[in-house]
């Protein structure tokens, strides 16, 4: 008993501080979980903003009604395209970690050599990712349909990270949360869809009343759709500065609170 004792020990991280292999593999895994179904997570979303356009064009018309000094169809666009942003970074990282828990090998990541952070950031960029595919195809889809072209390319990369970064890190935190697709159809409908649609992706809170502009600041969801549209317009509904560092602040509470809630294990550990 003795000899096993001293020939058998609990092994130390030998790969430094960072896990810089294990990560990237995280990383990986994720980028090709989406690729792998990219009609469903690629294309669909595309669809889905094609069929929003051509619908309120019709409706509304190409030549009439001009919101912020550029025609409806041009200014809707970018809104278009953040949505879409928005909801499938959401939509990656809470059903990685619904799906993994649901036929149990979440497991693989709790026994990894891969410690909270790195487990959450790879998942997170990993969302970024996706979202970065779709914004790209997104646009030139747009390029291709109307007058519409990118003005201020620092600023789309920006929003674009920023934003799917914060829907990344709060997919995980509702994907530890649910223990079934019942709970993440309820966040998603009750929450992450209608802050996105009520946050300036078809209008301009100056339409609103002054109460529900005030609310509508509050909502991130607007800084995010604000500053994407910023870049193709280059006319915004709000402050730019004020977007940048409430999206900044909320991007690291949100992770540090997906960082904690797996750390301890949140409903994945008897």
């Amino acid at each position: 008993m003795v000899e096993m004792i001293k020939k058998y020990k609990i092994g130390k991280r030998r790969f430094g501080v960072i896990n810089w292999v294990g990560a990237w593999t995280l990383y990986k895994k994720e980028v090709l979980r989406f690729l792998n179904v990219w009609i469903q997570t690629i294309f669909s979303p595309l669809v889905s903003s094609l069929l929003f356009f051509l619908v309120l064009s019709v409706a509304i018309g190409t030549e009439r009604g001009e919101v912020l000094g550029f025609p409806f169809v041009v200014f809707l666009a970018p809104g278009l395209i953040a949505m879409q942003v928005i909801q499938q970074s959401f939509s990656h990282s809470s059903s990685s970690f619904m799906i993994g828990k649901i036929q149990g090998n979440i497991v693989d990541l709790l026994y990894a050599p891969l410690s909270a952070t790195e487990v959450t950031i790879s998942v997170s960029l990993a969302s970024v990712t996706r979202s970065f595919m779709i914004a790209a195809i997104s646009i030139l889809t747009f390029y291709l349909l109307i007058d519409i072209k990118v003005k201020y390319f620092l600023i789309l990369i920006l929003y674009t990270f920023l934003s799917s970064f914060i829907l990344g890190n709060i997919g995980i935190i509702a994907g530890l949360w649910a223990e079934k697709f019942d709970h993440m159809a309820t966040v998603t409908n009750f929450i992450i869809i209608p802050l996105s649609f009520l946050s300036g992706t078809f209008y301009t809170i100056d339409r609103l009343p002054e109460f529900l502009q005030t609310i509508s600041k509050l909502n991130p969801f607007f800084y995010m759709i604000d500053g994407l549209r910023y870049s193709f317009l280059g006319n915004a509904d709000g402050s730019l500065k004020i977007g940048i560092i409430y999206l900044t602040i909320l991007g690291f509470l949100s992770w540090f609170t997906a960082y904690i809630l797996f750390r301890k294990g949140y409903k994945i550990k008897s």
